[in-house]
């Protein structure tokens, strides 16, 4: 039995947007000031298409950003997180954040520049802030992390980390190496975890 012409559009109206995105991601991260033009022009569709699915240069790149939000999260959940020592299994999750803040820096940057309600930045972090929580209380349960602190607290806290580093590093204030030392450091101590040298973190 053929596909309705309904479902057939819809499925063109999903490759379109990928398409769309898929072209956004990679010319904004390489010239951040291109045109929805030369955006519509790489993914192979009309500038109207591109407006019918984002109404604005600021929906489009909010929804980059969303879209490297879920690569981020498909290479955390690639990680085995669940199979390793809370404090490696953290680092690893910092780690993959920072490959992909370095990955699409000027992206990131623009898009950080636009104004976003305190709820909608919040919800857009929720996916990767889930995977950090859950391996904070993971740590706690089994006696690696310090168990004083509220798990959602030392969830934002080692997000807030991750911007400064970033941030840090993007002024030219930090190296590359620098930053992502400070960023494993200070988040080790803020969990009060045992340190690479197998002293304890947390303060006596």
């Amino acid at each position: 039995m053929s596909s309705s012409p309904a479902r057939n559009r819809r499925a063109d109206a999903r490759r379109s947007k990928a398409a769309i995105l898929d072209a956004a991601v990679r010319i904004l991260n390489a010239r951040p000031d291109a045109g929805l033009e030369t955006i519509a022009t790489a993914a192979g569709v009309t500038r109207q298409t591109v407006y019918a699915h984002f109404p604005s240069r600021e929906h489009l790149l909010l929804a980059t950003v969303d879209r490297i939000t879920e690569e981020v999260v498909a290479a955390m959940d690639a990680a085995e997180l669940d199979t390793r020592p809370a404090a490696d299994a953290l680092l690893r999750l910092l780690d993959t954040g920072r490959q992909a803040a370095q990955r699409y820096s000027a992206l990131l940057q623009k898009a950080s520049a636009l104004p976003v309600s305190p709820q909608a930045d919040h919800d857009r972090h929720t996916s990767v802030a889930d995977r950090i929580r859950r391996v904070i209380q993971r740590g706690q349960r089994t006696g690696e992390f310090d168990a004083r602190l509220p798990p959602d607290w030392l969830t934002a806290v080692t997000i807030g980390l991750a911007h400064t580093a970033a941030e840090e590093e993007n002024a030219g204030r930090m190296s590359d190496q620098e930053a992502a030392d400070a960023l494993r450091t200070s988040a080790l101590r803020i969990l009060g975890a045992t340190t690479a040298e197998g002293d304890s973190a947390r303060p006596r």
